[in-house]
């Protein structure tokens, strides 16, 4: 299982940004922080601060259906770049770019904090890109609209072994060729 969670992270990972799975000392479970976003419903805070029983955090941000429709699905930019950790080239990964929304935000701030969040909704994957990396950790997406955007991968560092996640957040216009460095 632990063979498939990087590759899980990367397809899911801006595609509502489903990220690596929670961490807890000891096998304990704990009471997971989630950043304030505002606004919620009666009873969301308990339900998104509390681990689903598959050690995800729950969702606090709703698929935001008419932030997406606004959204084009493809375009005329593109992201050619390179993912790199600890300096060494990573071959064969996935590399996710999504639309910066309140949805993939949340998921995101909940990925670099280390915790993965519940699955997301299938609507987000049509607006998400990927592309693999070759043996140099060259990759290449086309076909990108203008906009927000993250840009994720994730990784076992080569030197520790332990799971890596890498999201940059970057501008895109029509047309536009944007030149990317993923490292960590």
């Amino acid at each position: 299982m632990k063979r498939a969670i990087p590759l899980a992270l990367l397809g899911l990972t801006l595609a509502g940004c489903q990220i690596i799975e929670p961490r807890f000392p000891g096998g304990q479970s704990e009471r997971v922080e989630v950043i304030e976003r505002g606004g919620q419903a009666p009873g969301e805070t308990e339900r998104a601060e509390r681990p689903a029983s598959d050690g995800r955090v729950a969702r606090r941000v709703p698929f935001p259906a008419d932030e997406y429709a606004a959204l084009d699905k493809r375009g005329s930019a593109a992201i050619v770049g390179r993912l790199t950790i600890g300096g060494r080239p990573i071959a064969d990964r996935p590399v996710a770019v999504a639309p910066v929304t309140t949805y993939s935000a949340e998921a995101a701030e909940q990925a670099l904090a280390g915790r993965a969040v519940e699955p997301a909704d299938p609507r987000a994957r049509a607006y998400t890109h990927t592309a693999r990396t070759d043996a140099d950790g060259r990759f290449r997406l086309d076909g990108l609209p203008a906009g927000e955007f993250y840009v994720s991968s994730s990784a076992r560092d080569p030197a520790s072994g332990e799971p890596r996640v890498i999201i940059q957040q970057v501008s895109l216009g029509n047309g536009q060729t944007r030149r990317l460095e993923l490292s960590r």
